[in-house]
């Protein structure tokens, strides 16, 4: 499958748990579903321009939830904890976490 980089990341997540994984130099992005460790390191360094130490998945199931009387999931999707290298920084989050 060839990705290009902004296909990769899809949008940053920013919770009360990914502010204080930024402060361990962690930063927390939804990704496509079907991009593997390798496309997310590289995607990462493209379009920050920073170096990625390492690149942890999860795939985050769906949870049913109900409107009404009517059933129904909420939408399963991946996230990539990038943890990058000493020194380095995502200038777009700056901020964000404070």
């Amino acid at each position: 499958m060839n990705l290009v980089a902004h296909d990769v990341i899809i949008r940053p997540v920013v919770t009360e748990k990914s502010s204080r994984l930024m402060e361990m130099n962690k930063y927390t992005f939804e990704v496509h579903p079907m991009a593997n460790k390798i496309e997310i390191r590289k995607a990462v360094e493209v379009v920050f321009k920073v170096k990625v130490k390492s690149v942890h998945t999860v795939k985050v199931r769906s949870k049913p939830k109900r409107m009404g009387a009517f059933l129904g999931k909420s939408r399963a999707w991946k996230k990539a904890i990038i943890t990058l290298a000493e020194g380095e920084r995502i200038q777009f989050f700056e901020g964000a976490g404070a």
